[in-house]
Formats: structure tokens, C-alpha cells, sequence
């Protein structure tokens, strides 16, 4: 009986499979593909500069997916978020110095935070985020 009920249940899912060449070569197929330098598809580079022209990001939106990391925990010395005294002495340089560090990097961090697809008015207004009510 018991091998009645494994040989009933083995030939019911073997039935339900779907073997026709589509199911399988869409089962099968590769999960990526490989570029070589110089060889991206053109449906690569499209949705690249599509993304680059999309609307800017808020910096709330910058900080919450980019910056949060460092400045929420104060990773490798980054003054946290809502802290005024790890602010102060930045704040007082003024708000060009403070664009241009985060812009291009300053001590332990790097250019735009590896924000490398955030523009320069993102990251100002990240940083404006940052320190909003200081």
C-alpha cells in the first residue's frame, strides 16, 4: 500500500510539471549575464540615464537610504543627526564648507558619502537635513 501511495504521488507531480521546451529553457536559464569592459547592452545604458534624470530625492529620502548608516550611529567619527555639540564647530565653517566636504569627502568620509549616483543638490540637501533645527 505504501508503495502504491509513493508511486501515486510521484506520478502526479511528475504529470503536473510543465515539459514543454519553454517551461524548460525557462527554468533553465542563466540567472545574469557576463559583460566584458566596453560591452554593456544598450538597455543598460538607458535605464542609467533615465535613472539620472529622474526627480531629485528630498533629504530625508537621501538621509534615511544613504546617510543613516554613519550619521544616525556616528561611524568613523561622523557627527550623528540632532546632536548639536558633534555639529557645532562644523556648522560654524559655514554651510559652503560643509557642502563641499560632504561633496568631496573630508577625514573618514568619502566623496558624497559613496552616494555615487546622488547629485551635488541631493547631497546639499541631505546635508540640510542633517542639521535642520541645530
Amino acid at each position: 500500500m505504501i508503495l502504491f501511495v509513493a508511486a501515486f504521488s510521484i506520478q502526479s507531480l511528475a504529470s503536473s510539471a510543465d515539459m514543454s521546451e519553454d517551461a524548460i529553457a525557462e527554468r533553465v536559464k542563466p540567472v545574469g549575464n557576463v559583460y566584458l569592459d566596453g560591452e554593456l547592452p544598450d538597455v543598460a545604458a538607458a535605464t542609467s540615464s533615465s535613472e539620472a534624470s529622474s526627480e531629485p530625492r528630498d533629504g530625508a529620502t537621501v538621509y534615511n537610504t544613504k546617510c543613516m548608516a554613519c550619521h544616525a550611529t556616528g561611524a568613523a567619527g561622523a557627527p550623528i543627526k540632532g546632536d548639536a555639540g558633534q555639529w557645532a564647530a562644523r556648522i560654524s565653517q559655514g554651510k559652503e564648507t560643509l557642502y563641499s566636504h560632504a561633496i568631496n569627502g573630508f577625514n573618514a568620509m568619502p566623496a558624497k558619502g559613496t552616494c555615487m549616483d546622488c547629485s551635488d543638490d541631493e547631497i546639499k540637501v541631505a546635508v540640510d537635513y542633517m542639521i535642520e533645527g541645530l
